[in-house]
């Protein structure tokens, strides 16, 4: 089996040539190994590093953000008829000698993806908070971990994590449409296609003052966090959103209709509360508007599905799997 090991980075001099070093040459089951540095803009010397230590180096000298260049890693790793891609990050946060762990299940045929698990610890088995992340973006990556599981009906405690492995099926089903990051939606979509997911918990490393090159504000990513998980259940599960999205008014909507037809029935006018009245109309037509927008919404996703799937037989023409 072919293994591609591709590391985004952007301004990691420091660390790549050290990353590259430390990437196993040999790993069971696994006849060959590339390795791949996809510089995304870097003002250093990134890329002439991650040449002289052995990678090959794409890129185009601007940033391009996380999303599109881990689609560029996608193409890549089909191009390259590779059977598992590897993606870890530059900053030696994560070590690259948990590859075989992440890749021997994937060889071994037990899973499509394998996604390192941060928020457990390998030794004890517990749920912990890394020591130096920040409280802002552990708990923003909990929310996300719970709806990914109450969307697809599965368990994770990670779903952001950078330090992944993919087989060439999820490759193919992989379609990322975000133009920030990836993380996220590449495990949401994954789940939702019933993929063999495994998470496996590794050891993580947060520097102390290093500044995140996706995480600018925490804020801001808690923003972004919250965005996404409206979009997923907006996206995977419109009914129960758009459901819930109605209820709201409909909670206001039915007290204010009750109490004005108990009023109407015992004193024969709606005066003096016509206003409640209104309100109660104009809210339950509301909620009505938007359950029918869920319903068109759900219709949606149904051509989205066969969408997808011919959007996959184009991917695997493109990039037959060669014997």
């Amino acid at each position: 089996m072919k293994l591609i090991v591709v590391s985004i980075c952007k301004d990691e001099a420091e660390t790549i040539g050290q990353l590259l070093d430390q990437i196993p040459k040999n790993i069971p089951g696994v006849t060959k190994i590339e390795k791949w540095v996809i510089d995304d803009g870097s003002t250093d010397d990134t890329s002439d590093i991650a040449k002289k230590h052995g990678a090959h180096v794409a890129g185009s000298g601007m940033s391009k953000k996380l999303a599109f260049r881990f689609r560029e890693a996608i193409d890549i790793a089909l191009a390259r008829d590779a059977d598992i891609l590897v993606n870890i990050d530059g900053d030696l946060q994560f070590s690259p000698s948990d590859i075989p762990k992440l890749v021997a299940l994937i060889v071994e045929g037990e899973a499509d993806f394998v996604a390192a698990d941060r928020f457990t610890n390998p030794e004890t088995g517990r749920a912990e908070q890394p020591k130096n992340m920040p409280a802002g973006k552990y708990w923003g990556n909990k929310a996300g971990a719970w709806v990914t599981s109450k969307l697809s009906g599965q368990t994770f405690n990670d779903v952001t994590c950078g330090f992944r492995a993919y087989n060439r099926h999820a490759l193919i089903s992989l379609n990322i449409n975000g133009t920030h990051t990836y993380t996220q939606e590449s495990f949401q979509v994954l789940a939702m296609k019933r993929m063999r997911i495994v998470a496996m918990p590794v050891v993580v490393k947060y520097f102390p003052g290093r500044k995140s090159r996706v995480v600018t504000s925490i804020p801001g990513y808690i923003a972004t966090s919250a965005i996404n998980i409206l979009r997923s259940y907006r996206d995977f599960a419109p009914l129960r959103f758009f459901g819930w999205l109605g209820f709201v008014p409909a909670l206001v909507a039915v007290p204010c209709l009750i109490f004005t037809v108990v009023h109407w029935i015992n004193t024969g006018d709606i005066s003096p509360y016509k206003f409640v009245g209104f309100l109660g109309v104009y809210m339950i037509t509301l909620s009505l508007v938007v359950w029918a927008i869920g319903l068109l919404a759900d219709m949606q996703v149904r051509l989205l599905n066969n969408q997808e799937k011919i959007y996959e037989n184009l991917k695997a023409l493109k990039w037959p799997e060669k014997k």
